[in-house]
């Protein structure tokens, strides 16, 4: 592994060189930005497919920008792709004390709790905590999905007690939101009105994630099934559209029947 690795390197440092391709030489930590979120949701995606061959390839192209950004960063006396390794195997020890240390964790929501405690004292450490602007949100990356972030946030409020006592009081909020979206659906066509109710859209999409993670649901996995659920019975009505006709020109009501067929296609398969 350690040759195949020396190779990936060597190949990204010619690129890279005088000589090299054009493109990589062109490319910056901040350009290469997109090309690694995308890398990462390709992996993502050959997980969900079951594809052991294609999820090989996408953490191929992932590892590559990650070799790129290191290469980037020595060019100019920053770390290292040793250095990256060094630094991800120094904190797995230290946040698995109950592994290689003398503490104790037998259950994983002890580990996790273990492991914030750790991150904790490591911001700590760093005077990150002392910082006149710090706050307990602190670590969630601005990147992440919108509904990832909002679970993230939500998790930390929790963990420090700001939380929602039942699933049911969550529901009630949700309630109280879409009252809210309501009231200024009317207006929506104003261009100020439409600044308000894209506020209480997103406080209504705020509540609904606060219910999936008090029901113990991951909020993107949960809109991601969802999603390809709606691909399926939409790839189905197609597939179901009379000859002669174009979907575009069916009626709303045609289409629905034709969606109420795929959903009972979809439960008698």
């Amino acid at each position: 592994m350690s040759q195949s690795l020396d190779q990936l390197k060597e190949i990204i440092a010619r690129l890279r060189a005088p000589g090299g391709c054009p493109w990589d030489r062109e490319q910056t930590a901040a350009s290469l930005r997109s090309s690694l979120i995308e890398e990462a949701y390709e992996v993502v995606d050959a997980i969900e497919r079951e594809h052991p061959s294609d999820l090989e390839e996408e953490l191929g192209d992932l590892l590559i920008n990650i070799f790129m950004q290191a290469e980037i960063a020595s060019e100019h006396g920053g770390f290292t792709v040793d250095s990256i390794a060094s630094t991800a195997a120094e904190k797995l020890v230290r946040r698995h004390p109950h592994v290689f240390g003398d503490a104790s964790a037998e259950t994983s929501g002890a580990v996790l709790s273990q492991w914030e405690e750790i991150k904790r004292a490591e911001r700590r450490a760093k005077g990150l905590d002392q910082a006149a602007d710090a706050s307990l949100l602190d670590g969630v990356a601005r990147t992440f999905p919108a509904l990832v972030r909002a679970q993230k946030i939500q998790k930390k409020a929790a963990k420090v007690g700001f939380d929602w006592e039942r699933p049911e009081d969550v529901v009630e909020k949700i309630r109280e939101e879409i009252v809210e979206v309501e009231a200024e659906m009317p207006g929506r066509h104003d261009p100020i009105v439409a600044q308000r109710l894209s506020i209480e859209v997103g406080d209504l999409l705020f509540a609904v994630v606060n219910l999936a993670r008090a029901l113990s649901i991951d909020a993107e996995s949960a809109l991601q099934e969802a999603t390809v659920k709606f691909e399926k019975r939409f790839h189905g009505m197609e597939r179901a559209v009379p000859s002669g006709r174009e979907f575009k020109d069916l009626s709303f009501d045609e289409m629905n029947a034709l969606w109420e067929m795929a959903k009972k296609s979809e439960r008698s398969a």
